[in-house]
């Protein structure tokens, strides 16, 4: 066996020449000639009866196919560890040459880790973040949990008006080619409300129980739908009554609705509690996340192309799975320019990639080790 290995524009590639002696691939190519002559069916001949020189002829690629299936792995895997080499990608195999009575020979080109020394990280700091929580922001909440224990109450003798909520069911037909009809019962519309797109309210105002409204809304390219963004829709509106909202009031039985509550000033206790909770949270992983961005800037390393490309892959799924729970049929997903996509995640993974090496050798250097315990 002999190997060499070299770099091209790629500095952490690396490629080793392989050559796999003669009677090696003679020894491996009768093993598996055995094996066929075990199992062959072949017309004329009872199984297991087959002649070697039948099985040769009759099963070649096939046989040739699996000798280099046996001994490719293990010459590149004693090539790799002959040199010290520690790849951390699969090997491209070419150039592969297996020809009876000759040498097997083939090149394998792989990535490695680049030399890391990790600088500068003992002396970076991170402020310590300020998680106290104003009554201001203990309202808002309190303000939250109303909404979501409010009444809507019906209103008779007179057309809807900002600031009432339409109970309505709609159809909406997209004016573009191929676009796929919308259909949605039983929904509340706020007029006027902040949510509530525009085109709605302008066009609802003023109706009354029972009438139907016919009106087209024009989407941005950047809407927050993407089965909406960039369409215009003609929607027909039903309106099936007008209602009210009541809020219930801030006192001790409204505490006590909500839970196990003594009192008023028990669940704001707790609000302040668990908001404080989740400001330290977010302000630790922002502190976190600045942390890490100044060690990548301070620690300039090429990063393996392999590993890259499985964190793009990564944040992919993730993104595609989010937008599927959003609706995103398979067939919309198709349309999606992928490449571009792909393209847009390298600079997010480059760095993430970055950050794991650099941990890694943080932890090696401190000799921080997780227990089984702590996993």
């Amino acid at each position: 066996m002999s190997t060499d290995s070299s770099t091209d524009h790629n500095p952490c590639a690396r490629e080793v020449s392989v050559e796999v002696p003669a009677e090696v691939v003679a020894k491996e190519t009768e093993s598996v000639v055995q094996n066929y002559q075990k199992l062959a069916r072949l017309p004329g001949f009872r199984k297991g009866k087959v002649p070697p020189t039948v099985v040769r002829t009759r099963f070649a690629n096939d046989i040739r196919g699996e000798v280099v299936e046996r001994l490719v792995p293990r010459y590149f895997r004693e090539a790799v560890e002959k040199q010290k080499l520690e790849p951390v990608s699969q090997p491209q195999v070419t150039d592969l040459h297996i020809k009876e009575g000759e040498p097997m020979r083939f090149k394998a080109t792989f990535e490695v880790l680049p030399p890391i020394q990790v600088t500068g990280y003992q002396e970076l700091r991170a402020e310590k973040p300020d998680t106290n929580i104003t009554e201001e922001e203990v309202t808002a909440e309190m303000n939250n949990l109303r909404e979501r224990r409010a009444v809507f109450t019906p209103v008779e003798g007179r057309t809807l008006a900002d600031s009432d909520f339409a109970d309505v069911s709609f159809s909406g037909t997209p004016k573009e080619e191929g676009g796929k009809p919308i259909r949605v019962d039983d929904v509340l519309v706020h007029i006027g409300g902040p949510d509530t797109v525009k085109e709605f309210s302008e066009n609802l105002r003023g109706a009354g129980t029972g009438e139907t409204r016919t009106f087209d809304v024009a989407y941005p390219a950047d809407f927050n739908d993407p089965r909406l963004a960039g369409k215009t829709v003609e929607y027909k509106v039903e309106i099936k009554s007008i209602k009210q909202k009541s809020l219930p009031e801030v006192n001790d039985d409204f505490a006590r609705s909500l839970g196990d509550f003594e009192n008023l000033e028990t669940l704001k206790q707790r609000i302040r509690e668990g908001m404080e909770a989740e400001k330290k949270h977010h302000a630790e992983h922002e502190a976190k996340e600045k942390l890490m961005d100044e060690l990548v800037r301070r620690n300039e390393f090429p990063v393996p192309e392999s590993m890259v490309d499985h964190q793009i892959d990564l944040r992919l799924e993730r993104g595609l799975r989010a937008l599927a729970a959003q609706g995103l049929s398979a067939e919309q997903m198709k349309k999606m320019d992928l490449p571009r996509l792909h393209a847009g995640q390298r600079e997010a993974a480059v760095k993430e990639v970055k950050a794991s090496l650099i941990l890694e050798k943080i932890a090696e250097a401190e000799k921080i080790e997780v227990s089984d315990d702590e996993i």
